[in-house]
């Protein structure tokens, strides 16, 4: 910055632009709230279907946000500016009473251009005895004091100008269209962060030379800055897309077989350099597109560390497999995701299901890219924790009957299934992996996909499917989509009692829906999730036609019938699936059904007790509700549900161990019954006392007791219709 610019700069422009700027905020502001407040509010309340459903509905919620983002963007301008306009005004009152100062000590100062000064001292040996003040001759010290004071000034004001100027192109620049939502309190804030990426740019070119406490530096400003904007890009943007694929390479191999300290820190980079990676996705900037260009080249290139550690690989790592070693944690950029996703998926389908371990396993025996569990070999597991933080990406990637199928059935041959279950269950729920929010309704494309999975794994010729990795994942699918099955299975004009939000509620095969409940009962924790799915089902249901008759247009002991027959039918499917399969040892039967009831339990209640009506469990619909006002959460009724889930949860525990197979069956079976039973029961007659309904309590618990029962002994006919059991 040129001296006169600063001595006699009139910032009263600048004053103008941040008041316009405090009044757009503002008035955006404003804005935001109506459109949070009035038009998602209602957009949510409503009861979308169809098109509306898939395209209004989406629109309106992009269009409130956006509303968001630009109140988000133009009060960061504003405080940048307004912060920046500050520190210059501050450093032009501090070069000026500088320059008066030396005045006095008989210095000039002078600007020469280009950011260049001179300073002088004046010299007259009359000035010795001079009434004005001068005290003679200038010494050279105080010449080179005044020169260093006004050059820290002119530099941080410098400094000042030049860091506001890159935050706000790079704000401007993060998107293509629309607005940022990267917010900084000022321009200090922002400066940091950007100064911060610059520093780990650097340090990350040469990993080699990274001593215990620059790593320690390096994960204290990832952990802090992970989730910035300016940082992430600017960090991703100085290593370039090749670069950052480098860096990674050559931090394993550095600190290959880590153990305790050294292993937790290495832990930690890996995480919170996924989740830097992931933030800087997400701008559009072209800085950013070449990054993305570039990682997406180099997927088939082969990194040979430059690292000198004795634990050097012979074989180079794929940049696909580099990547997608990065991409475990965080929420990527949809975009990037489907065009990764779409080479990835194509290369993996090239092998067939059962060659794909070959593919990337078998040939790379001496490359561990991830620090704890796994390898990262299989890029396709990577890939698959991306796709779980991003719903939206996950979905895209499954509507392909083929790809879905491939990626199914390779798990037979592969490690990746724990992955693949998590990606499965962000694609047809709307929720990413550990996300406690109201899912939103199920879409045509979720309820498709969804009705695609279940053909899967009823498919006879596709045995094995349901494994330890996984059956939870089934489990929760299962429970995710209790409105759709319990529609299924209730048969045409079943709407009004079986609620549902979902875009294609009866988008599912009733013969799939059988077998898909009988395979995922084999494992323990898919039965679990099943039974906790169906149990808040039932009793959300319960409780919304008591506290609103209107919603069933009959007599409440006809829907109260509906409702407990389907759960005995639902509950019979789990229990004679388990019966079915005749499991040996019962001691370890016990155990396992012990262990996931437990841990299942702790997930629903999580869920519930997160105050939100679904979590990873789609209940009733949120806004017919909502529009009542009666139930808690958005408008889930839960109240009945939660206490519910605590029952089953205290009472999981199974006793004694039981000779006769046979016998074991029979006993569990009527165990089950009647458990069953009690709950639907005990949830009725909760929902009648909350809501005070009138309905006789001894005649009503009577209706739940038979209707569930008849549920119950009809699951079994239900059964031998779909599938070969063992006799009788």
């Amino acid at each position: 910055m040129d001296l006169d610019a600063l001595r006699h700069g009139n910032f009263s422009q600048l004053g103008e632009a941040v008041t316009d700027w405090e009044g757009m905020t503002k008035k955006l502001a404003t804005l935001k709230e109506n459109a949070r407040n009035n038009l998602k509010a209602k957009a949510d309340r409503a009861s979308w279907a169809g098109v509306n459903a898939r395209v209004s509905r989406a629109f309106i919620d992009r269009t409130a946000q956006e509303f968001a983002d630009a109140h988000t963007q133009a009060d960061t301008i504003t405080n940048i500016l307004k912060d920046t306009r500050s520190e210059l005004v501050d450093y032009r009152t501090q070069l000026n009473e500088a320059i008066a100062r030396g005045e006095k000590k008989n210095l000039t100062v002078v600007d020469t251009g280009h950011g260049t000064f001179t300073v002088t001292g004046n010299t007259r040996p009359d000035w010795a005895s001079d009434p004005s003040g001068r005290t003679g001759a200038t010494s050279q010290k105080d010449v080179d004091d005044l020169r260093d004071e006004i050059q820290r000034i002119l530099s941080r004001a410098t400094e000042s100008d030049d860091s506001a100027a890159k935050a706000l192109r790079l704000i401007v620049d993060q998107v293509e269209y629309g607005f940022s939502d990267a917010h900084y309190k000022d321009r200090d804030t922002a400066a940091d962060a950007v100064e911060a990426a610059d520093r780990l740019a650097k340090m990350a070119k040469h990993p080699d030379k990274m001593s215990a406490r620059d790593i320690a530096e390096f994960n204290g400003y990832l952990e802090k800055f992970h989730n910035d904007p300016l940082f992430s890009e600017q960090f991703a943007k100085g290593l370039g897309g090749k670069g950052t694929l480098r860096f990674w390479t050559d931090m394993v191999n550095a600190h290959a077989g880590a153990r305790g300290s050294e292993l937790d820190s290495m832990e930690a980079m890996q995480r919170n350099l996924s989740m830097t990676l992931a933030t800087a996705s997400f701008s559009d900037s072209d800085d950013m597109k070449a990054w993305k260009a570039g990682l997406l080249k180099e997927m088939n290139t082969s990194f040979l560390s430059e690292s000198r550690t004795p634990f050097q690989n012979p074989v180079g790592a794929l940049g696909s497999q580099v990547l997608s070693s990065l991409m475990r944690q965080g929420q990527f950029d949809t975009e990037f995701l489907d065009e990764y996703r779409t080479k990835l998926f194509k290369q993996d389908k090239g092998a067939g299901d059962s060659n794909t371990d070959a593919l990337w396993v078998k040939g790379y025996d001496h490359i561990d890219l991830v620090f704890g569990d796994g390898n990262g070999r299989d890029p396709l597991e990577g890939l698959f924790d991306a796709l779980s933080h991003n719903p939206e990406a996950a979905t895209h990637a499954f509507e392909s009957k083929s790809d879905l199928d491939h990626m199914l059935g390779t798990t037979r041959y592969t490690d990746r299934g724990t992955s693949l279950g998590h990606a499965l269950e962000a694609a047809v729920t709307g929720l990413g992996a550990g996300e406690l929010n109201n899912a939103p309704p199920h879409t045509s494309a979720q309820v498709k996909i969804m009705a695609n999975i279940m053909a899967a794994v009823a498919d006879p010729d596709n045995g094995g499917l349901v494994t330890k990795t996984m059956g939870a994942s089934f489990g929760h699918m299962a429970a995710a989509y209790m409105p759709e099955i319990s529609r299924e299975l209730g048969g045409p004009n079943s709407e009004k009692v079986f609620l549902s939000t979902s875009d294609k509620p009866s988008g599912l095969d009733k013969t799939d829906v059988v077998r898909f409940l009988c395979e995922v009962s084999s494992d323990p924790q898919g039965r679990a999730a099943i039974r906790y799915g169906e149990s808040i089902y039932t009793d959300s249901l319960l409780e919304a036609h008591m506290a609103d008759p209107s919603l069933f247009h009959g007599t409440r002991t006809q829907v109260i019938h509906d409702i407990a027959y389907n759960s005995g039918m639902i509950e019979g499917i789990v229990g004679r699936a388990v019966a079915d399969s005749d499991i040996a040892s019962s001691l370890e039967m016990e155990k396992q059904d012990n262990d996931a009831m437990a841990q299942q339990g702790e997930f629903f209640k999580a869920v519930l007790a997160a105050g939100v009506g679904v979590g990873a469990v789609a209940l009733c619909p949120e806004g017919k509700f909502a529009e009542m006002g009666a139930g808690a959460g958005g408008g889930f009724f839960g109240q009945v549900a939660s206490i519910a889930v605590d029952s089953m949860y205290d009472g999981r525990q199974q006793d004694g161990a039981l000779d006769a197979s046979l016998y074991r069956t029979g006993k569990d079976l009527n165990a089950m019954q009647d458990a069953v039973n009690q709950q639907a029961q005990w949830a009725v007659q909760e929902a009648i006392r909350k809501h005070h309904s009138g309905l006789p309590e001894d005649g009503t618990l009577d209706l739940v007791r038979n209707a569930a029962n008849g549920g119950w002994h009809d699951s079994d006919t239900i059964m031998e219709d779909v599938k070969k059991r063992p006799s009788a």
